[in-house]
């Protein structure tokens, strides 16, 4: 009889809880942030590197932007706000990258719309209050076929299996199973 309190159940204990943690570490370790393009800002006192994951920028594609003040980000603070060519804003408080601790930054982003975009960076710290902008960003149009192409194409199997089901209800409604 095989007990937990065993040896062979503290054996395998052991062993399934080693796999785990063996296999669990290259899940767990993140690509680092790979900057391909970078652009210049003077906000005030501050010097920002803003760096681009991805260039050129396509709308509807995932990227990461890290912004790097020249002396770092400690004791400071501020927003980045993102305006679209249709002139709507969004706007952000600066954080720490989740993956690149030491700079501030957003991970996988998608900028929506195709056109020209414009970052304005605000920041507060020891040397005072500061404003840049990084204007006209072009943004690509979107890679691949339409949205709505791709959404079509992508339910055709659900359009099968409904169908599938259908017919499969149909055949089998006026069976009655003997003795019922």
């Amino acid at each position: 009889m095989f007990s937990p309190f065993s040896r062979r159940g503290v054996a395998a204990v052991l062993a399934a809880t080693g796999l785990v943690l063996v296999s669990a570490t290259p899940a767990l370790a993140y690509p680092p942030v790979e900057t391909v393009h970078t652009e210049r800002v003077q906000a005030g006192p501050y010097g920002i590197t803003v760096g681009f994951s991805v260039w050129p920028l396509r709308a509807m594609q995932s990227l990461d932007f890290t912004f790097v003040p020249d002396d770092g980000i400690v004791g400071k603070r501020g927003t980045v706000t993102m305006t679209g060519p249709d002139g709507h804003a969004h706007r952000t408080r600066m954080a720490r990258h989740p993956r690149k601790r030491e700079v501030w930054g957003m991970d996988t982003v998608a900028l929506p719309a195709e056109g020209g975009w414009r970052f304005t960076f605000a920041v507060e710290g020891p040397a005072g209050q500061g404003e840049g902008v990084v204007k006209d960003i072009q943004v690509l149009p979107q890679p691949g076929p339409p949205m709505a192409l791709s959404w079509s194409i992508g339910t055709i199997p659900l359009w099968a299996l409904i169908a599938l089901l259908a017919v499969a209800w149909r055949r089998t409604r006026g069976i009655v199973p003997e003795g019922v």
